[in-house]
């Protein structure tokens, strides 16, 4: 293992915060002297399918741990995800089902190897331990805690007194978080700034458990494409490590330039000092953000996908929004009936409304929907009106446009996606 200042620089950068550095140090120096790696815990609860660039910071300071000679493990929360993380929320989450946590903790396992080294890797669930838990077993543990410190948490906290509802198992969210460090043996337990209460927590069991109380290090959270709230799927503000190496650099050149800069310090490998001469190269114009920007989408396709890839979407990029040209690749051609988009038409989109729909026409909104160019009709209508559809290359703003049948035609949504279409009679 490296010497612990060394270990200590590497694991700093990048951090909110270290409960407490003395005691990571005396852990590592430790670790060094018997050649017993720390065990190093970090929790996901499988809400959703895909792992998102936000969830990333956590595992990149796990990749940092796991290079620097420790035994990192990536704790899928299958039971936790069955009661739903209160923190930071302003309402009580409602739970996923067995099945729906099931089916999205089988991607997590398969996309956390994209940054870590799955022969170095431990994989666990707390269902393990939890799941086999008696009642009693879980009275006792609610036993040691107390309702006055849960109240200390500011989301509870703001719940209580704006007498919003907080259900009772609301509560035991931190104590099974908590637990799992007791359950794990962990040394060190990464979360975000949001998590600091429920890794206190875990703090506080190990000790009335009779463990060395586990090193908290907290992590930034990562803003989505928005710039302002936390990157979620939900909110549709997200990156997906798993999504297309075209859609991951699309969004990535659609940041802001502020926002540039934090994706760099929290996603890429750049030193503090590197940082810092981006930025001066960038006010003093010696670097253009757009390039700087580029150079970011690139490492990040590169990083999930592969480097020629990221080649490939950098290339595209310039042939598409500089040269004005049409990208190499438009997705292959659909044929449409236009008796399918009758049907269609008729039982999904106006079963409520006497619209009178024409066997030989296609409606615009409803087919980019249908092709995957939209999420939905409104949408699709909304992209319409504010000029950002093109028709064979003509900007289109009519929500009502209707395309005629037996021809083929060049859709463009956005900037950079392309689909050719024939509409058969």
């Amino acid at each position: 293992m490296k010497p612990v200042s060394e270990q200590m620089a590497i694991i700093r950068q990048g951090c909110q915060e270290i409960i407490r550095e003395e005691e990571l140090a005396a852990r590592l120096e430790k670790a060094r002297a018997t050649g017993t790696p720390l065990r190093v815990k970090a929790g996901f609860d499988p809400t959703a399918p895909d792992l998102h660039l936000g969830h990333t910071v956590l595992i990149q300071k796990l990749k940092n741990f796991q290079d620097l000679g420790h035994q990192v493990i990536f704790l899928i929360g299958d039971f936790t995800g069955l009661i739903g993380d209160p923190s930071g929320k302003s309402e009580t989450r409602p739970p996923l089902t067995e099945e729906q946590v099931k089916a999205n903790a089988a991607t997590y396992e398969r996309q956390i190897f994209k940054i870590l080294d799955p022969d170095k890797t431990l994989i666990d669930f707390n269902s393990r331990w939890m799941k086999p838990m008696a009642a009693q077993d879980l009275i006792r543990l609610a036993a040691r805690h107390t309702v006055a410190r849960m109240l200390e948490r500011e989301d509870f906290h703001k719940r209580y007194t704006s007498q919003t509802p907080i259900s009772i198992h609301e509560f035991l969210y931190p104590l099974i978080q908590g637990y799992d460090s007791v359950a794990l043996k962990a040394d060190v337990e990464l979360g975000g700034t949001d998590q600091t209460f429920n890794l206190l927590v875990g703090r506080d069991l190990q000790r009335e458990y009779g463990q060395q109380p586990q090193v908290v290090i907290t992590l930034p959270l990562l803003e989505g494409l928005d710039g302002v709230q936390k990157m979620s799927k939900s909110l549709g503000n997200y990156v997906g490590i798993d999504e297309p190496a075209k859609e991951m650099f699309g969004k990535l050149m659609s940041i802001s330039d502020d926002l540039m800069m934090r994706y760099y310090a929290l996603l890429t490998d750049i030193t503090p000092d590197a940082l810092s001469r981006l930025k001066d190269d960038l006010a003093s114009g010696a670097k253009h953000p757009r390039q700087v920007k580029e150079d970011l989408a690139k490492a990040m396709v590169a990083r999930y996908h592969s480097q020629a890839a990221a080649d490939h979407e950098a290339q595209e990029f310039i042939r598409v929004l500089r040269e004005r040209e049409l990208p190499e690749e438009i997705e292959g051609e659909t044929r449409y009936w236009s008796e399918h988009v009758k049907i269609n038409l008729n039982i999904q989109a106006y079963s409520q409304t006497t619209f009178e729909v024409k066997v030989n026409m296609f409606w615009l909104p409803r087919l980019l929907f249908d092709l995957g160019l939209s999420k939905s009709t409104s949408e699709a209508r909304r992209l319409i009106t504010q000029g950002g559809v093109q028709v064979d290359g003509e900007k289109v703003t009519d929500a009502n446009m209707e395309l005629a049948a037996g021809k083929t035609y060049l859709l463009q949504v956005g900037k950079r996606r392309f689909k050719r279409v024939t509409l058969l009679d």
